[in-house]
């Protein structure tokens, strides 16, 4: 058993999320752990486990992108109104948000040192909170656990130029009014989602296109704006994607502008890290310290 205790996240729009508080009440440092495509609150608990420790809480929340299909409450004065989300539903943009809702969060805790750390999808969250936010002025540094392109992904699982349809069928849709109606399956083989997130997620020119190592002649704009040290955290085993870690890595040390950087290969595991705790750990204590 994990001891935590329940936390009820506001965000400045007013959404309520619901998460948990691991380690201890009164931290040194609190680092909140946002979720990838589908997860929740609950997941990567091998990573969270990971990062807490006697002077290190970690908060993980559901955010609007949690599960495929879900509903998150919005308070207006004293009624409340459910809006869809979950991952296949999904507005990217709103991660801002959500993010800011729990920095605020922690800091009202009575927390200084806060840390972002994002997993996958989670990554661009992160990179796109702190391109909004004075380059992540607020936060100590951000953590960023397999971050990889969604649409350099779809690029290499393309057959027969499906991707290209499934675009153009999305599209269609969005200037019908439908942005919000699912994919049909026989169109959309990555994903279950509706057609505004097939296109943030499959295009070239989306916001949550960020990390555009696919694209080298493309400028990544949002990753420019970050100037908080950062450190990446990658598998060495990635099983979504046929480009090495090395690749991935050297890319992100050429296009960085944050004041501090660091990255790390962890050998022999895949997307979830599993196996890899202990480098993981220790890689994120060393780059806390060097702050």
């Amino acid at each position: 058993m994990r001891p935590c205790h329940v936390v009820e996240i506001i965000t400045p729009k007013k959404y309520v999320l619901n998460g948990l508080w691991f380690g201890p009440q009164k931290p040194k440092q609190v680092i909140i752990f946002i979720h990838g495509l589908t997860g929740s609150a609950f997941s990567a608990r091998n990573i969270t486990d990971a990062l807490r420790d006697s002077q290190t809480a970690v908060i993980t929340f559901n955010n609007r992108g949690s599960e495929h299909i879900s509903e998150f409450k919005q308070k207006r004065g004293k009624k409340s109104v459910w809006k869809r989300g979950g991952g296949g539903h999904e507005i990217f943009t709103e991660c801002d948000d959500d993010i800011q809702g729990a920095v605020s969060f922690a800091r009202r805790a009575g927390v200084k040192n806060i840390y972002l750390a994002g997993h996958s999808t989670g990554c661009q969250k992160a990179v796109y909170w702190a391109s909004k936010n004075n380059g992540g002025r607020g936060v100590k540094g951000l953590i960023l656990f397999g971050p990889l392109s969604d649409y350099a992904i779809a690029l290499e699982q393309d057959r027969n130029g499906k991707l290209a349809k499934s675009v153009a069928y999305a599209r269609k849709l969005v200037r019908a009014g439908k942005r919000h109606k699912l994919m049909p399956r026989n169109l959309e083989p990555w994903f279950v989602c509706d057609a505004q997130r097939f296109l943030s997620l499959y295009t070239p020119d989306s916001a949550e296109e960020i990390f555009t190592y696919a694209q080298p002649k493309k400028n990544p704009r949002a990753l420019h704006f970050v100037r908080t040290p950062t450190l990446v955290v990658l598998a060495g085993n990635e099983e979504h994607t046929k480009r090495p870690a090395k690749e991935i890595a050297a890319w992100f040390e050429k296009h960085t502008r944050s004041r501090r950087f660091k990255s790390v290969i962890v050998p022999r595991v895949g997307h979830g890290f599993k196996g890899g705790e202990k480098i993981v750990a220790k890689s994120i204590r060393a780059f806390i310290k060097g702050i």
